[in-house]
């Protein structure tokens, strides 16, 4: 019996995204990098079937990244930890990648911000540089992953 089309790519996108996970996972903590859970996040989030689509993925990823963890120590400077400042920045950094259209990243870019201020405040540019490279272990493996031929379906793999 044949899977549906359907079933198949959903078989492969979960293959990948898994297999691009745990590659990500294991070179952050090879590396011992401070949150390795942020590189297979990102490995996660923008694995797609075709390889074009998780290239602008991977791009909106990183430019929200280095939005939201900039503006969150630039930030630090200026608010204190609470809510209210909290509220500010992620405010500020959403804006910010709305304006610099980095399309649908703009919420990744405010979480980034907040966590920053939230929980990193001592160090907000070493923390801005772990979030950066483990989101660029992540992409860039979900990238490598992407270009892998996929196994089953018709001519075009679907």
């Amino acid at each position: 019996m044949r899977l549906p089309n359907w079933r198949i790519a959903e078989l492969q996108l979960a293959v990948r995204a898994s297999v691009a996970a745990a590659a990500s996972l294991l070179a952050a903590d090879l590396l011992n990098l401070q949150y390795p859970i942020y590189a297979f996040i990102a490995a996660v989030i923008v694995t797609d079937l075709d390889p074009v689509q998780t290239r602008e993925l991977g791009i909106r990823r990183i430019l929200s990244t280095v939005i939201g963890a900039a503006t969150g120590a630039v930030l630090t400077l200026l608010l204190p930890p609470g809510p209210v400042s909290i509220g500010i920045a992620i405010f500020v950094a959403m804006m910010l990648g709305n304006l610099m259209q980095v399309s649908g990243g703009a919420k990744v870019a405010g979480y980034i911000c907040g966590i920053v201020l939230l929980d990193h405040s001592s160090q907000p540019w070493i923390y801005a540089a772990h979030r950066l490279a483990e989101t660029l272990i992540g992409v860039g493996i979900a990238w490598g992953i992407s270009y892998v031929p996929r196994l089953l379906g018709g001519k075009d793999g679907a």
